[in-house]
């Protein structure tokens, strides 16, 4: 087990791929904070289905945990990130071929899944951390720009990051499962993200838009939730939850279809 996770960690140190991922990690926390920044101090809103971002208001900004808001804010983009580079590793094993030689070196396959999952659990907590660093840089000077006080963001200030940043990790780590096990599925990264995407910008915005809709238990919504510790319709505690079944569910279906399937075709 240690061994495929190790594996799986030596393949994943490309600097072209971590590049990529962390960078789009800062550049979605850069431009979320701006234009939450704005919002607030504007006193705007999003429209009702607004895919992929959900604005704290002035007095949330201005609150303690105001420091941190925009993971909340960019959480599904950052998740769709995270499927994306999830199923991107995953299925590069298929077009190269190397499933092949994997499967021929440790036939036990449950442990070369679960240590690529391992692994990518670690690159997802470093490219969270990125995310949480170039969060704080971003919005303070973009608040103090906007005029919004920061005075209360020094309170708790190491409780506020930590538990930001666990929240933003548990609801990546989900994305990332995501993606993996629509990799494994379709043996594609090109359809893993383009099925992310749809669904997310698409499907959930059209849904929220319908009256009556149950757009609350949605799977973006459910996951913006876990992000932002719990919303007025979705508790923190039914969010983690429903994120645990997702995970879950999806483990296996991922699981028993890379047990059993054929890789010498």
């Amino acid at each position: 087990m240690i061994a495929a996770i190790r594996s799986e960690l030596t393949r994943l140190r490309q600097p072209r791929l971590l590049v990529t991922w962390f960078g789009l990690m800062a550049l979605f926390a850069m431009l979320v904070n701006t234009v939450m920044v704005t919002f607030a101090s504007g006193g705007g809103s999003l429209p009702p289905g607004a895919p992929g971002v959900a604005f704290p208001t002035l007095a949330e900004m201005e609150s303690q945990a105001g420091l941190m808001a925009g993971l909340a804010a960019a959480s599904n983009m950052f998740g769709i990130v995270t499927l994306s580079f999830w199923a991107v590793v995953t299925a590069s094993d298929y077009s190269s071929g190397l499933i092949r030689l994997l499967v021929a070196a440790e036939p036990r396959r449950w442990r070369l899944l679960a240590g690529k999952v391992a692994a990518l659990v670690i690159v997802t907590a470093a490219a969270t951390t990125v995310a949480a660093v170039v969060n704080v840089f971003a919005v303070m000077p973009a608040a103090g720009a906007a005029g919004i006080s920061t005075a209360a963001w020094g309170t708790d200030l190491v409780s506020v990051v930590a538990t930001a940043w666990t929240n933003l990790f548990l609801a990546l780590c989900v994305w990332g499962v995501l993606g993996l096990v629509i990799a494994v599925l379709a043996r594609s990264a090109a359809v893993a993200i383009s099925i992310g995407v749809a669904y997310l910008l698409v499907v959930e915005s059209l849904v929220k838009m319908l009256k009556g809709a149950p757009s609350d238990w949605l799977l973006g919504t459910t996951l913006g939730a876990v992000a932002s510790g719990g919303t007025a319709t979705v508790p923190y505690g039914t969010a983690l939850a429903l994120a645990l079944g997702y995970v879950t569910l999806g483990l296996i279906l991922a699981g028993v279809v890379f047990v059993r399937r054929d890789v010498t075709d």
